[in-house]
């Protein structure tokens, strides 16, 4: 008999056990709430990280084509002068072949040019450097465009700089 209250007194009692495991439950929950927010962390972090590197790209992109402008700029304007009775020659053939090689990699990459030529003065889009002293009127349109503007996706990389006159309806 004294061997089975011995037995007894070393078994934690219901009550023991009843806390023990709450206590227990409680960790566990605990526990769980943590990795859910670790996870949501570590998910937000990975989004986060994609965001930037997408964003990094879009800006090395944009400064790459906005250096890669004024060569395309100076071919175009060295194709305005070209004497007559040198247009069909095999080097001005060559010469819009690299303009042409340049339009084509420009619009797999998204860039376009902005549509200057009579349509109506956008400061978002134009830049005017000129305006024409003949002209009267309200509205404002451009009637000269001297280097052409760009545009990556809905972003200005660079104005067209126009002339522009006013005109009425």
């Amino acid at each position: 008999m004294s061997e089975e209250k011995n037995s007894k007194k070393n078994q934690p009692n219901v009550h023991e056990q009843k806390a023990e495991i709450e206590n227990l439950t409680s960790q566990v929950q605990e526990l769980v709430e943590q990795l859910k927010r670790e996870r949501a962390d570590a998910i937000n972090l990975r989004r986060r990280f994609d965001e930037e590197k997408k964003s990094l790209a879009i800006y090395h992109k944009t400064e790459i084509i906005k250096d890669l402008l004024p060569i395309v700029d100076n071919f175009e304007r060295s194709l305005k002068h070209v004497p007559n009775d040198l247009k069909d020659n095999p080097y001005i053939e060559g010469i819009n072949g690299i303009v042409k090689q340049f339009e084509t990699v420009f619009e797999k990459l998204g860039v376009r040019k902005i549509v200057s030529l009579n349509q109506t003065f956008d400061p978002n889009f134009h830049e005017a450097i000129a305006l024409d002293d003949n002209s009267d009127g309200e509205n404002e349109i451009v009637s000269e465009e001297l280097q052409a503007g760009y545009m990556l996706g809905s972003d200005v990389l660079r104005p067209a700089l126009v002339k522009v006159k006013r005109q009425t309806n």
